[in-house]
C-alpha cells in the first residue's frame, strides 16, 4: 500500500469510527448500487457545505458493508467517477475518488472540496448540508437567499454590488453626497481627498456604486439613499443603540438611516457617554476614557460594512454597566475565525462598504481595524475586546469597562515617549496578560497572540533582553512573568516576590513538609508544588536524597520520595 492509500485508509477508518457529521456522509449499497444522480446531489449538498468524506458502501451505523462495482469491467474505475461529478455538476466539483479496503471490504470513497461558488447538477438540483433538530446532518433544499449569502460569506460576490430593481438615482440623497465630502475633508491625511472635488455620481463611480447605465445599487442605497427608500429596497438593514442600567432601559433608539450618517448619530451618543478620568502624568493630564474611542468606531464600522445584510436583524449598540457590546446578523466571513482575527488577512463580506469607510477616514486603511480595537483597548489601560460569543448566527464584539489600569498606562506611555513610537499590539498583549495572570507559559500565551509558539518565544526573548519580562524553568515547563523593575513601576514590588516564586532553601522546606503531611512525595507532585518544570523538580529532590533528608524508593515512574 502506497502512502496515499495509507493516508486514504487512515481518513476512512476514522470517518467510520467518528461517524455522520457536518462533513462525512455515508451511503449503503448493500441491497443496491446507489444510483448515478443520488450520488451527484450527494457530492453537491457537500460541496455547498463544508466540503468532506462521501463514502459509498457504508450503513448509517458506520458499518462498511461494501461497495458495489458501477463500471462494466466488474470494478469501480475512480477517474470515471471524477469525470461524471465534473461533467454532471455546474460549475464542476472536482472530486478525488479512491477504492479502499477495510477490513476486507471495499469501499469507495468521495473526497468533496468546499465550493467556492454555489454549485448544482446539471439537472437543476441544488442541495445543501445541514444539521437538524436530532443533530443529525441531512441535505436540504437551498433557496435562492441562502445560496446569495453563501457566495457574499466566500468573496465570490459583493452585496454592495448588486442592483436594485426599481430603484432610482432619486432615491438618493444628495445631503449624505455632501456628507462624504466634509468628512474627506475633517479626516485630513487619513481620507481620500479626491472624493472631495467629485460630483454626486462621480463619488459613485470612485466608490464603485454606480454602473454605466445608472443603475442602483444595494451600496449606493445603504451610503446614500434616503430612509425611506431603504426601507423598501434594503428592508434588512437597521441599528439600534440601547443604554441598560441594571434591567432599566435607560435609552432604546432604532435606525434605518444611510451608514454614514448613522455612524454619525452612534458617534456622537458614544461621546455623550463616554466619561472620562484624568491621569496624571508628569505635567500633563492624560484622559483616560470609559472605553477607547478608536475601539469603538472600529467595531461599529466592521458590524455596518461587514454584516450579512440578506439576513434580517439590527446592529445593536448595548452600553451595559460593565461593557460595551456589538453586535452583527451574521458570522465571521468564510476563512476567519476567533482564534485567527488577528493575524489572518483582511476578508471584508462587502469589500466596497469597507472601502467607502476607509476612503472617508472613518476607519483604519491599513484593513487591520481589529488589531487597531486591541491596542486601543490595551493602551488605555481596559481588559482587551472579548469576541467569544461570537457564532454562526452573529458576530459579538464586547469591549470591556470597569476601572482602568492607571499604572500601567502611565508605564506604556512612558515607554512610547522613549522610543517614540506605539507599543506594538503584542507587547501591550503580553504585558496585559501578565499583569492579570502573574504567571504564563509559552503556549498559553501563544494562544493569546494568535500566533505560533516560535513566534511568541521569539517576542519573549526580545522582551527579556528589554528588561521588561523575565522566565523562569526548562524546556517545555518554563513560564514568563513581569520583570521586578515593571513591578516597582507598576507600584507593586511585592508582586515580584509572589511571582517569581520561592528560593531553594524554601522549596525544600515545603517538600519536607509536604512528606510529614502525606508520608511520600513523587517529581510530579513536588514539581506542581513548588511550581518547577520536571527536570527542576528531579534536581531538588536529588539535592535532598545527597543531604539524607529523604530517601527513593522505587524506578523510573513509579519511583517515590520518603523520609529516611
Amino acid at each position: 500500500m502506497d502512502d496515499g492509500n495509507v493516508t486514504w485508509g487512515g481518513r476512512v477508518r476514522r470517518a467510520l469510527a467518528e461517524g455522520e457529521s457536518y462533513s462525512v456522509e455515508f451511503k449503503s449499497e448493500r441491497s443496491a448500487k446507489l444510483n448515478d444522480r443520488d450520488l451527484v446531489e450527494a457530492v453537491v449538498c457537500l460541496a455547498n457545505g463544508a466540503g468532506g468524506l462521501l463514502l459509498l458502501g457504508v450503513e448509517d451505523d458506520g458499518t462498511p458493508t461494501g461497495s458495489r462495482p458501477r463500471h462494466e469491467t466488474g470494478r469501480t474505475d475512480p477517474l470515471r467517477v471524477q469525470a461524471y461529478v465534473a461533467n454532471t455538476t455546474q460549475p464542476p466539483v472536482s472530486v478525488t475518488v479512491q477504492s479502499v479496503d477495510v477490513d476486507g471490504v471495499e469501499i469507495v470513497a468521495l473526497d468533496v472540496p468546499d465550493s467556492p461558488r454555489v454549485t448544482g447538477t446539471t439537472r437543476g438540483t441544488y442541495v445543501r448540508r445541514a444539521v437538524g433538530s436530532d443533530g443529525r446532518p441531512m441535505c436540504i433544499p437551498f433557496h435562492a437567499h441562502e445560496m446569495l449569502a453563501h457566495d457574499i460569506d466566500r468573496g465570490a460576490v459583493d452585496h454592495a454590488a448588486i442592483p436594485v430593481v426599481g430603484a432610482r438615482l432619486d432615491d438618493l440623497d444628495p445631503v449624505e453626497f455632501d456628507r462624504v465630502r466634509r468628512l474627506v475633508n475633517e479626516a485630513g491625511a487619513r481620507g481620500d481627498r479626491i472624493l472631495a472635488g467629485l460630483s454626486d455620481h462621480e463619488i459613485l463611480q470612485a466608490l464603485g456604486m454606480a454602473r454605466d447605465d445608472h443603475v442602483v445599487t444595494v451600496g449606493a442605497l445603504l451610503l446614500f439613499g434616503r430612509s425611506s427608500a431603504i426601507r423598501r429596497f434594503v428592508p434588512t438593514h437597521e441599528a439600534a443603540f440601547q443604554v441598560l442600567r441594571g434591567l432599566q432601559v435607560e435609552a432604546n433608539e432604532f435606525f434605518v438611516e444611510p451608514l454614514f450618517r448613522l455612524a454619525e448619530a452612534m458617534y456622537a451618543r458614544f461621546e455623550a457617554r463616554n466619561r472620562e478620568q484624568e491621569l496624571q502624568w508628569g505635567l500633563l493630564r492624560v484622559p483616560l476614557p470609559d472605553y477607547s474611542q478608536t475601539a469603538f468606531r472600529e467595531a461599529l464600522a466592521n458590524a455596518l460594512t461587514h454584516r450579512d445584510y440578506t439576513r434580517r436583524g439590527a446592529v445593536h449598540v448595548q452600553w451595559e454597566d460593565d461593557q460595551l457590546e456589538i453586535s452583527s446578523p451574521g458570522g465571521l466571513p468564510a476563512g476567519v475565525t476567533v482564534q485567527n482575527l488577528l493575524v489572518t488577512p483582511p476578508r471584508p463580506r462587502s469589500p466596497l462598504l469597507a472601502d467607502a469607510f476607509k476612503r472617508t477616514g472613518l476607519v483604519e486603511r491599513t484593513g487591520r481595524g481589529v488589531n487597531r480595537m486591541f491596542a486601543e483597548q490595551l493602551r488605555v489601560g481596559r481588559a482587551a475586546p472579548d469576541f467569544g460569543r461570537t457564532s454562526h448566527e452573529q458576530v459579538v464584539a464586547i469591549l470591556p469597562g470597569g476601572p482602568a489600569d492607571a499604572a500601567l498606562t502611565r508605564w506604556v506611555l512612558e515607554q512610547e515617549r522613549e522610543s517614540d513610537r506605539p507599543l506594538p499590539l503584542p507587547d501591550l498583549q503580553v504585558l496585559s496578560e501578565l499583569v492579570r495572570e502573574r504567571r504564563a507559559g509559552t503556549a498559553e500565551l501563544s494562544q493569546v497572540l494568535q500566533r505560533t509558539e516560535s513566534e511568541t518565544r521569539h517576542l519573549l526573548v526580545r522582551m527579556v533582553e528589554q528588561g521588561w519580562v523575565e522566565a523562569r524553568g526548562d524546556g517545555k515547563g518554563r513560564s514568563w512573568h513581569l520583570s521586578a523593575a515593571v513591578h516597582r513601576a507598576l507600584e507593586e514590588p511585592s508582586g515580584y516576590v509572589r511571582v517569581r516564586g520561592f528560593e531553594p532553601m524554601q522549596q525544600e522546606q515545603m517538600v519536607l513538609s509536604y512528606v510529614t503531611a502525606h508520608g511520600r512525595i513523587s517529581r510530579g507532585q513536588a514539581a506542581e508544588l513548588c511550581s518547577l518544570a520536571p527536570a527542576q523538580a528531579s534536581r531538588l529532590l536529588g539535592r535532598l536524597v545527597g543531604s539524607g533528608k529523604l530517601v527513593r524508593r522505587g524506578e523510573r515512574r513509579g519511583s517515590y520520595y520518603e523520609a529516611p
